[in-house]
């Protein structure tokens, strides 16, 4: 069988993708191929928000997150003062902040399980295939076949969602691409249950344009629990998420690329301090004292830990935001940061729209009993 369109990566963004493809051209049979055995293994409730200036020389990039949000009609955004921050959130100590109060998180990984669940309901032809690591591309004449570690797979379409595997995905694709991903590991901590009453919403920290991160926040998870993080730090292997996994080839990769040199140089006080965090639990809760000083090492426990995937221009660049490029018939999410799974529906939508163009979809006209 020769499939319409392949998404290749099972994350928030491909299931997305294809979930939108597939309801804009139900005729279309499409195959979501993921590596690992489960959607959303690796970079991927209802509360607002609270962006918090703690310091003055914040408050001139607060202003600018707030007239952002006025731009792009964030309903019920708010500016707010000291007494007013203190009211949403009694804990948390600030001298300016912004308030956002259709802000909401959700389960991520249970999001992208649905969508491709809908997606099959509309063509029972399509297909996802999980464990099926891709190692090659081959170029047909009028299609592409799709070389897995357990099997192949023809399509006439290809869209690419592979994170962090971005970069090697479009190599094997055979585009001529000169940046390189580089992963960056974030720790979490989680609040204990006697200090869970400290965190009501959402709260994140002014962001900051010198550093390439969004610093540590406070997120009140679907389940109940209350993450504190994520740090930044280098990762010596790209889907690794403990603080002592290595791989010579991630490595490698990404100490021989003069982009990480840039990007190490230009932030030399940020990562050092980052690294320090990183295995320092009181350095940690130090960072987060400074939106909520009542917290104490007691409140704190080891949690979680994520990669994001950063595609680092050679300079060492990291403001090369949302990133797409075209090649034969294939489409390349190379990079799509945080808040790609907050977004993932519209950029799923987006790269729908480029699929029409670039791919010449045409959808089916109905046969009218």
């Amino acid at each position: 069988m020769v499939f319409d369109i392949a998404v290749i990566g099972g994350g928030i963004v491909g299931a997305a993708t294809m979930y939108k493809l597939q309801k804009q051209y139900p005729e279309l049979n499409i195959i979501l191929i993921e590596k690992e055995n489960i959607l959303s293994d690796h970079q991927t409730g209802h509360c607002g928000k609270i962006v918090v200036a703690t310091d003055e020389s914040e408050l001139e990039n607060l202003e600018k997150v707030y007239q952002t949000g006025l731009k792009n009609e964030i309903e019920g955004i708010e500016k707010i003062d000291a007494k007013r921050i203190s009211e949403i959130e009694p804990s948390c100590v600030g001298i300016a902040g912004i308030w956002v109060p259709c802000t909401g998180i959700i389960d991520f990984r249970g999001a992208t399980a649905k969508m491709v669940e809908l997606a099959l309901k509309e063509n029972t032809a399509s297909e996802l295939k999980l464990g099926h690591e891709v190692t090659a591309i081959q170029k047909n004449a009028n299609s592409s076949t799709i070389i897995t570690s357990k099997g192949n797979f023809e399509a006439k379409y290809l869209v690419f969602c592979a994170g962090l595997q971005a970069d090697r995905m479009a190599k094997k694709d055979g585009v001529d691409l000169k940046e390189k991903v580089v992963g960056f590991r974030g720790d979490y901590y989680e609040l204990t249950e006697q200090a869970k009453h400290k965190i009501k919403n959402l709260i994140y920290p002014v962001p900051n344009p010198d550093f390439p991160f969004l610093g540590v926040h406070f997120t009140r998870m679907t389940d109940g629990e209350i993450e504190c993080g994520p740090n930044a730090v280098f990762t010596f292997k790209r889907e690794g998420y403990g603080k002592t996994d290595f791989s010579w080839r991630d490595t490698i990769d990404a100490l021989t690329y003069k982009g990480t040199w840039k990007l190490f140089f230009s932030n030399m006080k940020f990562g050092i301090d980052e690294y320090r965090r990183a295995f320092s639990k009181k350095l940690f809760l130090k960072t987060l004292q400074r939106m909520v000083p009542s917290l104490t090492m007691d409140d704190i426990k080891p949690g979680r830990a994520g990669v994001r995937a950063l595609l680092l221009r050679q300079d060492g660049d990291t403001r090369d935001d949302f990133r797409i490029e075209y090649h034969g018939n294939s489409i390349h999410v190379l990079n799509a940061p945080s808040p790609a799974a907050t977004a993932s529906l519209a950029i799923g939508g987006y790269i729908t729209k480029e699929a029409e163009k670039h791919f010449g979809l045409v959808k089916a006209e109905k046969v009218e009993n």
